[in-house]
Formats: C-alpha cells, structure tokens, sequence
C-alpha cells in the first residue's frame, strides 16, 4: 500500500500526527535560545560558574538542554541525574523531593532563579555541584523562565511520541514528471521499509508529497504548505529548481532540515539546514575539467561550455568557465544552445555540455555532420539516458562525471537497493536520483538514531553535522562537517566506447580541491 494511501487513511480516521509547533512571545523564544544554545536575547556573551572553584565557563559550552534534556525532562549522564524541569512539577504544592531523598518547598519565580544563578534549591540547600551557576541579567532571567513555563508543551513541528513527519516536493507534471514519480517510489519504499523495523525510536514515519507546480510561485506556494499548513519536520530530496534563488534563505528562517541532491539539477544551495549527499553540478563539472587538465592536452584549446537559456544552468556554466580560465585554459567560451535549432557552435576542441539528455544526442550529431567530433564532457545524471543517440564517431570520445560506479556498491548495499526497486516497480531509470534519493533517507535514518529519542530538528542538524565517512553502501563515504554540507565533492570519470555502450573507468573518485 502507498504511504500516501495509508496517510490518507489516517486522515480519514481521525487520526492526527501533525505535531503543530508552539507559537512563542519573543521573551519565551529568548529564553528558549538561552535554554539551548546558552545565548542571551541581547546578544551578549552568558558565563557560568561550574565547581567548588568557580570557574568561569562560557554557557555555550553547557546550556541547560545538555543535561535537561530539550524536553526538560533530564537523563542520567555521567553519574548525575539531572531532574525534570516540567513547570508543574517545579512548581507543586505538595513540595518537592531531590533524588536523595530531602524534601524542600516548592519551586516560585524567585527561588528558581537562585536556583539557577546561585545553586541552591527553594530549602537553601547546595545542588550538585554538577549544575553550572548562570550569571544572567535581569532580562535573560525573566526569558529563561517565561520559557521554562512554555518548555513540557515545546516541540518541533512534525515530531510527536508516535509519528515522524516528512515532507517533499516532487513534480507529478511537466518536463520532471518521470524524474519525480521515480524520487517519490524511492522515498515511500524507504519510508515503508524503516516502519516494518520499528520505525525510528519507536516512531512510524509518514510522508507527505506535494506537487510544487510550474512556476515559481506554485512551488512557493507547495513549500508554505509543508511548512506551515503540513508543519514537516524535515524535507526529504526535493526536485524544485524554481526554487533554486531562496530555497536556502527559507529553510533557514523556518529552521528546517533538508537532505537531498538539490544541486545535482544546477545551483548550489549553501545553508546550515542542507545536507546534500551527492556531488553536484558545479561538483562533477570541475571533476571534468580537474581530469581533462590531467590527462588530455586540451588546454589551448578552443574551449565551448554550452548550456540551456535557464539561470541555475547559466550560472553553472559561468561558474566553470571562470574555474578553467583560473586554471590555464585559453579561448574558453560560453554559448546558450536551443536542441530545437540547428545552428551549432563550431570549432570547438572541447566541449562542456549543460542540459537535458535528448539535446546532447542532437547536439552530438550535429557536430559530427559537420565533420567534428570533439571531446564532450558531461555530467551523467543529465546525458546518461541518451547515450543510445550518440554517433558512434565520439566513441571514447564522451566523459561523464558519475557520482558513483558499481564498484563502491557493498554487497548490503546492492541488495537493499534491489529489494526496494522490486517493492516498488522499479527498473534502473535515473538511477543517480534513485541514489540520491536513498542515499537521503539513510542518512536521515541515522541523524535521528543518533539524536536519540529526545530528537529535535537542532539535534538532527548536529548529528548530520557529526557524520564522518559514513557508508551509504551505494557511494563512497559521505562526510560533512562545520561549514560542509557536501558529502561527496568530487565524482568518477568514465568514457563510453560507442556504438555498443561499453564504459571504461579513467579516473576514480577524488575529492576537488576547496574552492577558496
């Protein structure tokens, strides 16, 4: 059964696992950045005494949630027991009772707040000398507890005890319908295969598909939906190139995570929200390029970059164009080229081709009937499926950049792929999306694993962050870190022996270098 079947089932049936996100004052989302991350409201660094020497450490380094908990309901760590900071317990008549067994009054804003600057419970009594002793303001202290008051009804949208909610954006119209239909039959098989284990921490994972529309402003439209109407807690590999100018600066005002390989359709997207698993575009041009300049003499050229009158493509091409003029390569030249036509730009002894599949077989035939036949380099996501097309006259002759080949596939890897493509009705059409694709939910799988089941979308965010030469099964290994969010950076270099279609390896993965 579809996941979006038995989603609508579920709607049908009253059953709701939208978690809505709490709307906050601007004191209690104050005190909610101070409750977790140790910043205050004014921007001003908060310090913390920590020992029976006082000594001063930074409250970034120990905000409250590391031991309480972003649910404040605290967690042994370390020997120490941290206690519940629900706001009804702290504050209940009947008093309270410390894990040693000492009973002491009950919580009021004053006493919390000695608590917390000063160490001592509402008995006056020294609390374990664990807990940090803030030095706030005035302000700081009143957003700490107006937040504290807000914290047990707190938690990100999406997320309840039970259920995960997901959310993507993929074309059911329109040029990347087929490309769309296959993301979506990966992503429910995913999705299906994790809820038959368990799900994640006990949650069943729900999946949301939405069709982001022609333009721009249907595909802004589709995101406000699953942000605010849907209220997602992380979006899954979305397809959405009209998006491609302020998809990032959106996800980082609604604070929403994103895996997926947006870039592999053209512009990078640089937000700390995005975690891409595969190279992109630019990624796999310079892969190209870096080889080219290695092992073919090229460099004189001349040298044409050709791509679709599209932005993200333009700015692609732009992109490369100055990367091999800062690399030596003379008479590099740039030309948008419309398959439609039949003018085609000659004189090339290498050509860079940007576009769709079908453009690259005409594009190819008509430099070879004008007796032309110049190296081509693509990205293979883009041409792959159209290599039947190309005259036999580029045989080794045409060199794609592969963001994987089947030799990084482990035997587990390779199997579960199958499994899923079998569940689902799949052949091996578009198969970088499909492991892209995959590759996302694996990924995401394991963020939340590791946020534990306190998750939040921050959580998620830091433990993608903490992902080094993870294994995907399909790829290389994927790492990311502070400040990269590309977990593969570089690509294969293959050569297609034509017309029989053989492909030969002439360059393994290598990471490109930084871009300065």
């Amino acid at each position: 059964m579809k996941t979006s079947l038995i989603l609508g089932l579920l709607l049908l049936g009253g059953i709701s696992f939208a978690a809505h996100g709490l709307s906050l004052s601007p004191s209690e989302s104050a005190g909610k950045r101070l409750y977790r991350e140790g910043v205050s409201g004014s921007g001003e660094p908060i310090m913390a005494r920590v020992g029976a020497a006082d000594m001063l450490l930074p409250a970034t380094s120990l905000p409250c949630a590391n031991c309480h908990g972003t649910d404040g309901q605290g967690r042994p760590e370390g020997g120490v027991r941290p206690p519940s900071l629900s706001w009804s317990r702290l504050t209940s008549s009947h008093g309270q009772q410390q894990i040693n067994g000492r009973d002491y009054p009950a919580y009021t804003e004053g006493l919390l707040a000695r608590a917390i600057q000063e160490g001592r419970d509402p008995g006056n009594n020294r609390l374990d000398p664990a807990m940090p002793r803030f030095v706030l303001s005035m302000n700081d202290q009143r957003n700490l507890t107006a937040y504290l008051k807000r914290l047990a009804d707190d938690r990100d949208p999406g997320l309840t005890a039970g259920t995960l909610h997901l959310g993507t954006l993929l074309p059911s119209q329109g040029p990347l319908s087929e490309e769309g239909a296959t993301v979506a039959a990966v992503l429910e098989g995913c999705v299906a295969s994790i809820n038959q284990t368990g799900g994640i921490h006990g949650r069943q994972l729900y999946l949301t598909i939405v069709d982001p529309g022609p333009d721009r402003a249907s595909a802004e439209q589709a995101l406000d939906r699953l942000i605010e109407q849907e209220q997602v807690f992380a979006l899954i590999a979305p397809l959405v190139p009209a998006l491609d100018s302020d998809l990032a600066a959106r996800l980082d005002r609604a604070g929403i995570p994103l895996i997926g390989p947006l870039s592999l359709l053209g512009t990078t997207q640089v937000s700390r929200q995005i975690f891409e698993p595969l190279p992109g575009l630019r990624e796999q041009l310079i892969a190209l390029a870096d080889y080219a300049t290695n092992s073919l003499r090229v460099l004189q050229g001349p040298t044409l970059i050709t791509y679709p009158d599209e932005p993200g493509q333009q700015l692609a091409a732009q992109n490369l164009s100055q990367y091999l003029q800062d690399h030596a390569w003379q008479k590099v030249s740039l030309q948008a080229y419309d398959p439609a036509r039949d003018d085609v730009p000659l004189g090339s002894r290498s050509v860079f081709y940007l576009g769709s599949g079908g453009g690259f077989s005409r594009f190819a035939e008509r430099l070879q009937t004008a007796g032309q036949v110049p190296y081509l380099f693509a990205a293979s996501n883009q041409v792959a499926g159209d290599l039947l097309q190309v005259p036999s006259g580029f045989s080794k002759r045409v060199f794609l950049a592969y963001p994987f080949v089947p030799s990084d596939w482990t035997l587990a890897g390779r199997l579960a792929l199958t499994r899923m493509r079998e569940h689902q009705g799949l052949g091996g059409q578009h198969a970088v999306l499909q492991v892209g694709a995959f590759s996302s939910m694996l990924l995401f799988s394991e963020g939340m694993k590791q946020a534990g089941r306190d998750a939040s979308r921050e959580k998620l965010v830091n433990s993608l962050e903490g992902l080094h030469d993870f294994e995907t099964g399909l790829t290389p290994k994927i790492s990311f870190g502070p400040g990269r969010r590309q977990g593969l950076s570089g690509a294969h270099i293959v050569t297609v022996e034509l017309p029989n279609q053989r492909f030969y390896l002439v360059a393994p993965y290598k990471p490109i270098a930084a871009t300065p």
